[in-house]
């Protein structure tokens, strides 16, 4: 029946409180992450999504880019995000100094070299002679009496025993020459300074040479238990593998619970794994950000460079709030409606409460219907209903662009009336208040 003449007032204004309600509810949401945006801790749906649960778990998963962090434990990977940082750090702050810039080539990548300076050094040629052996990796320079040392080729322990004893220190309790003295601490600053790693550096000895985290194989062992030593890193992606297998075969309860156990277990290896990785990013940044000027760091962060996630978030966040607004001003109600009621179907198909499907997290307790679907149910019966047109700016479109007219043509009364005596308001049905409302 498309007749709405006889829609009773009471009901009108409580379907008009509903869509206001829901409007409401969609504004605030998406107004509070847009302020969590400038916080320590913005807002970001990547771990309701890494926990999607049901038939459509893998699509949910998948829209965060990495949904078990895996791109976090590759060197390469993480070294190029690094390196797309610092050129967007140095576009972000255009008035860097040359010296600015020096430093935080070195705080990535390290100094090329490392010097101190001998302040009486020790005869030219037992120089010469004891610093052929370390070749390019330890220099003297005559001309600056400087004691040199590659700065990707950090001095060993035994290389710096090794150079403490061209100046050996008197045993029979006599005072030193000057020179000697100079040397060994010339010699104990230079393997302090050349033992600090830079970022880069201290990333590949924790993705590359931690043995407790790499695969390490010992060939003279060949045939042997102890022949290859699995790292952390890939007995995580094999448990990640075996969980995905069994979730596919879990039919009883017993099963699901003990594949909650095992994602509990995966977890905590994630987090010990990319934990270090992203606290050694985070450090780096605070470093960078250290060598600025009070009026630099004014500006702000770097803005993040985009990623599957942060496209999500922004698409969330702004539909919250553009169809929130919509739906409390009744503008384009019938098509908010059906776009708010796709998207908590969306919010349901993560973690859909159906026989089979793991519960999700929280006090609430539901099988096959919860909350989305319910508010998600009542903005699709909004959409099927003009209230925009009784109560919101609608009703001015409506009247400007069609509305007089095809009252005009069928001969109707512009606005349409509702009779009020199908509120309920009595038993004698002979009220006689009209309400104006919009047909369709």
């Amino acid at each position: 029946m498309r007749d709405l003449r006889r829609v009773g007032g009471i009901a009108i204004v409580l379907l008009v409180l509903l869509r206001m309600s829901i409007g409401w509810q969609f504004l605030y949401e998406g107004l509070w992450k847009i302020n969590t945006l400038s916080s320590p801790r913005p807002w970001t749906a990547e771990g309701y999504l890494k926990n999607a649960q049901g038939p459509f778990r893998n699509y949910f998963r998948n829209m965060t880019g990495d949904p078990d962090d895996l791109a976090w434990l590759e060197f390469d990977v993480v070294s190029s995000r690094w390196d797309d940082w610092k050129e967007r750090f140095l576009a972000h702050h255009p008035d860097l100094t040359d010296r600015q810039k020096a430093r935080l080539d070195q705080l990535l990548d390290g100094p090329p070299r490392f010097y101190v300076k001998v302040e009486d050094p020790l005869p030219a040629e037992t120089l010469e002679q004891g610093l052929k052996r370390f070749g390019k990796v330890v220099t003297w320079d005559p001309d600056n009496q400087l004691l040199v040392a590659d700065g990707s080729l950090h001095l060993l322990p035994q290389e710096r025993d090794a150079l403490l004893a061209l100046a050996p220190w008197p045993t029979d309790g006599s005072t030193p020459e000057k020179s000697t003295t100079s040397w060994r601490r010339a010699v104990e600053n230079l393997y302090r300074l050349g033992s600090r790693l830079s970022y880069r550096e201290r990333l590949a000895v924790m993705l590359k040479a931690d043995p407790e985290r790499v695969t390490t194989v010992n060939e003279q062992l060949a045939g042997t238990v102890d022949y290859q030593h699995l790292g952390k890193v890939d007995i995580y992606r094999d448990k990640l593998k075996r969980y995905e297998e069994r979730l596919q075969l879990a039919e009883t309860d017993f099963q699901q619970e003990h594949l909650d156990w095992q994602w509990n277990e995966l977890q905590q290896a994630r987090a010990e794994l990319v934990g270090p990785v992203k606290a050694l990013e985070e450090e780096f940044h605070t470093a960078a950000t250290a060598l600025l000027t009070a009026e630099q760091q004014a500006r702000g962060p770097v803005v993040p460079a985009p990623t599957k996630i942060s496209q999500v978030d922004w698409l969330t966040i702004w539909t919250l709030t553009i169809l929130g607004g919509l739906l409390i001003a009744g503008l384009c109600s019938r098509v908010a409606a059906i776009a708010g009621a796709g998207m908590l179907l969306s919010f349901y198909l993560v973690m859909p409460p159906w026989p089979g499907v793991p519960s999700a997290p929280g006090p609430e307790h539901s099988l096959i219907i919860n909350k989305n679907l319910i508010e998600a149910l009542a903005l699709l019966a909004l959409a099927a209903l003009p209230t925009g047109t009784w109560f919101g700016l609608d009703a001015i479109f409506y009247r400007l662009f069609g509305g007089g007219r095809r009252a005009a043509a069928t001969g109707e009364s512009t606005p349409a009336t509702i009779d009020s005596s199908s509120a309920g308001s009595g038993s004698t049905g002979a009220a006689t208040a009209k309400t104006p409302v919009a047909t369709t």
